[in-house]
């Protein structure tokens, strides 16, 4: 099996280890659904980077395409790639939403809206709490 396979297995581990893994913040957003407040974490000015999922490091997003859409939460406009992600249909807080999960261990990161700027015309608008910068400067020196 490559390297690019083993990536993108399923992460699948109990309850008990997720509590382990993730800090009490973490755990209530991508395992219960939750959120955090707006404007408490919008990962702002940070160069140039991915932002990988803090439950199991999947990679999401690349900087380039983070923009500030005033919504208090960090936002972009393209996954890093298609399959990296999944979508589901929200229809909780009594209105229809598309809510993002990663894609290898089914947290929760947020929504997608099309309301975003061009060429997709998306803003996925995920909770900062989950998600972790990595400059390019740290993936040069992992490699």
């Amino acid at each position: 099996m490559s390297q690019a396979e083993k990536s993108k297995e399923k992460i699948q581990l109990s309850e008990k280890e997720w509590k382990e893994r993730l800090t009490p913040e973490q755990y209530h957003i991508l395992r219960q659904k939750g959120t955090e407040r707006p404007f408490t974490n919008e990962m702002k000015e940070l160069g140039d980077g991915t932002f990988a999922c803090a439950g199991c490091g999947n990679q999401l997003f690349d900087s380039e395409t983070k923009f500030e859409s005033g919504c208090g939460w960090p936002s972009f406009y393209q996954t890093l790639e298609a399959d990296n992600i999944q979508t589901a249909d929200d229809n909780s807080l009594f209105t229809r939403r598309t809510e993002v999960l990663c894609a290898q261990c089914d947290g929760h990161l947020g929504h997608v809206f099309d309301d975003g700027p061009r060429p997709t015309g998306l803003r996925y608008c995920i909770n900062g709490a989950v998600i972790d910068f990595v400059s390019v400067e740290d993936e040069e020196e992992s490699d």
